[in-house]
């Protein structure tokens, strides 16, 4: 909404005497990539603060993942070393809030509650900031907690994880799981600010360092040939932990995710067509099925070895570029099958579920050819189940990685 502007009210052909004007969301969505943000001297996060404009030091709450505070045990000490370093402009209030790190938090409605209830007890207004750092289920619990909160208190997010400063962390959407689906309640707000510091990288294990990397490839596959090129070349040194090159490419994946929700036109998606969603109807599945223990990113790439095989049986997809994405995927370090895909009657539930979470019409992206997709509106189920069984019974051009 571009405030302070009028709009011409469009008169509405419905009815005499009713009349309908559009509603334009006019907000900045900051994308900062820095390193050693919590340096005294790293003057990103005074800047980000700052720009809300207070006369007196803005109120910050500050939540911060379990997961990474046991990494990191030194961490609340470090944020109120900056906070007093630049008491000027922010007052950390009250305790720090530890989330319980990774699902657990958005499948618990009493985690989310606590960070409401904080809220309150500690007079966090619109002009204060909630500021969260962790994984991306924490950003998304936290996340709606704060949009909940007085319609929305402005939040500072700090991704931890490769999947949530490539991806999750980028977007403008928040929620938590209820009736045994992911993220059934939610919210789309654009936070203010998002911070990728690299130093918070260095502390995850192997697996959560890989699984972040299935998301730069899915939206490599869609939009940029280029791109994928660069993983598909760099993957072993990214598996092996190059920071150098893992870098750049989180970057750029999480450029190109934001460049998508500013620039597509449907932020909120109020349409059916979700292209950033390649790969996760059985991706959010196969996550409810393990019971969360398989990462979303390992989901994902699961998700995409699924589609881009379907893809290649209906002659869509070349099969060259079918094995040169499975590939990738595995010289990534990331799974292309698991046990719970022979559960084939499960897994197609999750179509359902993102017909019905889309609002009706079922669209799955697809690929003709990579950076070249294409959305379907239906499924042929039995090639989806020879797709799937291909990969579950290890029917691939090159080798496996199981996650069990």
């Amino acid at each position: 909404m571009h405030h302070g502007d009028s709009t011409e009210p469009v008169r509405s052909k419905f009815a005499p005497g009713e009349y309908a004007a559009r509603v334009d969301v006019d907000v900045p969505h900051r994308l900062i990539t820095t390193q050693d943000a919590l340096d005294p001297t790293n003057p990103v996060l005074r800047q980000v603060i700052d720009d809300a404009g207070r006369d007196d030091p803005a109120r910050c709450l500050i939540c911060i993942d379990s997961g990474l505070l046991d990494a990191q045990p030194d961490l609340p000490d470090r944020i109120a070393a900056y906070a007093n370093h630049h008491a000027d402009v922010m007052l950390p209030v009250g305790s720090t809030m530890v989330v319980p790190g990774g699902e657990t938090c958005k499948q618990d409605p009493d985690a989310y509650q606590r960070i409401v209830r904080a809220i309150h007890d500690h007079a966090i207004c619109r002009h204060s900031f909630v500021i969260v750092l962790g994984g991306g289920a924490v950003l998304d619990a936290v996340g709606f907690a704060a949009a909940i909160s007085h319609r929305g208190v402005r939040l500072v997010r700090f991704p931890t994880t490769t999947l949530a400063q490539d991806d999750s962390g980028v977007g403008v959407k928040n929620g938590i799981n209820a009736f045994g689906k992911k993220n059934f309640i939610g919210s789309f707000t654009v936070p203010w600010a998002v911070i990728n510091d690299s130093s918070f990288l260095g502390t995850l294990d192997d697996r959560d360092w890989r699984a972040g990397f299935s998301e730069a490839v899915k939206v490599a596959l869609l939009k940029d040939a280029e791109l994928f090129e660069a993983i598909e070349g760099s993957a072993t040194r990214i598996r092996r932990r190059d920071v150098m090159t893992a870098s750049a490419i989180i970057a750029a994946s999480a450029e190109l995710h934001l460049e998508h929700i500013v620039t597509f036109g449907d932020p909120f998606e109020l349409t059916e067509a979700r292209p950033l969603d390649f790969g996760h109807w059985a991706a959010h599945k196969l996550e409810q099925m393990t019971d969360f223990t398989l990462r979303h990113g390992e989901a994902v790439s699961i998700g995409l070895a699924i589609d881009v095989t379907y893809a290649a049986l209906l002659d869509m997809l070349p099969w060259t570029d079918r094995d040169r994405i499975v590939t990738t995927l595995e010289n990534l370090g990331l799974p292309i099958r698991h046990h719970a895909m022979h559960d084939q009657q499960t897994l197609f539930e999750g179509l359902k579920e993102f017909r019905e979470h889309l609002g009706g019409q079922l669209t799955i992206p697809l690929l003709t050819g990579i950076g070249k997709p294409i959305d379907v509106h239906s499924i042929d189920l039995h090639v989806m189940q020879r797709a799937i069984d291909m990969l579950a019974d290890g029917e691939s051009r090159v080798p496996s990685t199981t996650v069990e």
